[in-house]
């Protein structure tokens, strides 16, 4: 049953909201296309402004993975995972998710590739995939580009949420797919 709601809300969601946020506009008497140009001139100027951050960041990411330090910490922390029946493949996937989108989508096509889309685990990756976000991505790339240095709060913040959506996306998988 809660499998079935889940798959209609997906399935809606995206067209839903395709069409509600034009025709809002167009009740609010917003030029909703003039608005869009706008938004995309905007989102032209801030790509070039954050590409240094973007290729700092990158570079970042792919050394931790190179050197295996977050698969060396996976299996330092897999006992402790697994008495709380969190499952020790999906970790990695939550420290990447805070670091590179990119990096994480990969992470879930493995997850998915050794699991299979309908297993725990795949669904699991992508529930964490959708639940989480890129915190360290937007605190360098989008902090650095308006020139926020003091970023302290936003990191306790940003990251505290990622936990809370990791164990929340544990909880609500467990309930939806495995009772």
């Amino acid at each position: 049953m809660i499998t079935d709601i889940i798959r209609t809300i997906s399935t809606w969601a995206i067209p839903f909201f395709l069409v509600a946020v034009p025709l809002y506009g167009v009740f609010r008497k917003v030029k909703v296309y003039e608005s869009f140009v706008e938004g995309a001139k905007g989102g032209l100027h801030t790509a070039v402004r954050i590409i240094p951050y973007l290729v700092a960041m990158l570079v970042a990411i792919g050394m931790l993975r190179a050197a295996g330090a977050i698969d060396m910490m996976t299996q330092s922390i897999a006992p402790l995972l697994n008495m709380l029946h969190f499952p020790a493949e999906v970790l990695p996937l939550g420290i990447m998710r805070m670091l590179s989108g990119s990096g994480s989508l990969g992470m879930v096509t493995e997850l998915v590739t050794a699991h299979g889309p309908d297993s725990f685990i795949g669904r699991l990756a992508a529930t964490v995939y959708g639940s989480t976000e890129t915190t360290f991505y937007v605190l360098a790339v989008y902090f650095g580009a308006v020139g926020i240095r003091k970023a302290r709060h936003a990191v306790i913040a940003g990251v505290t949420s990622d936990v809370a959506a990791l164990v929340a996306a544990v909880i609500v998988c467990y309930i939806a797919f495995q009772w």
